[in-house]
């Protein structure tokens, strides 16, 4: 029998890799954690990975897998998701990981300049009314560049045709040059080029992108540098929605394009 919510928020009130903060009002005081991430809990000098919107945490702990020599954190609201990544992480007595449960948009309470080296995207919601809310927005984008090294990687794995193009169009205005992009990952890419640590790295699947696969989407990815020395404007293009919300959900708008 699965775990209800309440009994998977009680375990992880005592997993001491997990960080709760719903403190929503206090958006601009300092977490006790920031800047002290290597020091006071991964206890090395290894680079930080983010997984923003982690879901169940696959990608987190599939990434501290492969690369022992990096700290991975995984950062969502959904605590109860979030549960089945952190117990398989502590079960497994991963030691590069740990988990935050917290609103994205309030990142940079917990994390300093330069404290972080890359940022993974994994399937978010493509929030197609809402720019603001889009995870690879100027508006985020500016929030990561408080705490993202200059030129650190942003990558985006999705499913939306939305999200990818918007993002596209943006990283277009603002003059910025994508490492890797490609519409049909596991496709025929002929024109692609993976160096090995990125073959490694897209060989993991959560259990959404399994989902998307099977019913015939192809998956999206971008990868891109983010530089802290320009400023950044939304594109200002209609983008043609996606016709479904979520997994097995139709979209409710009868709209058939957005900004």
């Amino acid at each position: 029998m699965s775990k209800n919510k309440l009994s998977k928020f009680a375990d992880m009130a005592t997993y001491p890799h997990v960080f709760q903060d719903l403190d929503f009002e206090s958006i601009d005081k300092p977490h006790a954690m920031k800047g002290r991430w290597r020091e006071q809990f991964f206890k090395n000098d290894y680079p930080i990975t983010l997984e923003l919107g982690c879901g169940r945490g696959e990608y987190t702990v599939g990434l501290a897998r492969m690369f022992p020599k990096r700290n991975f954190i995984g950062i969502d609201i959904k605590g109860s998701r979030m549960w089945s990544g952190a117990t398989e992480a502590l079960n497994d007595n991963l030691k590069n990981v740990a988990f935050l449960r917290t609103r994205i948009e309030y990142i940079t309470r917990f994390f300093d300049t330069d404290e972080v080296d890359e940022i993974w995207l994994t399937f978010c919601d493509p929030q197609m009314k809402k720019p603001t809310k889009r995870l690879t927005s100027s508006f985020f984008l500016e929030r990561y560049r408080h705490f993202l090294k200059a030129g650190g990687m942003v990558h985006l794995k999705t499913d939306s045709n939305f999200l990818c193009t918007y993002t596209q169009y943006l990283l277009e205005c603002n003059g910025l040059k994508p490492k890797v992009f490609t519409r049909d990952l596991y496709g025929d890419s002929p024109t692609m080029k993976l160096d090995e640590e990125y073959t490694k790295l897209l060989q993991i699947k959560t259990y959404y992108e399994e989902q998307w696969i099977l019913r015939g989407i192809p998956i999206k990815y971008l990868a891109f540098p983010l530089p802290h020395d320009i400023e950044l404007t939304e594109p200002d293009i209609e983008i043609e929605l996606d016709s479904y919300r979520s997994y097995s959900r139709d979209k409710r708008s009868a709209l058939t394009k957005a900004k």
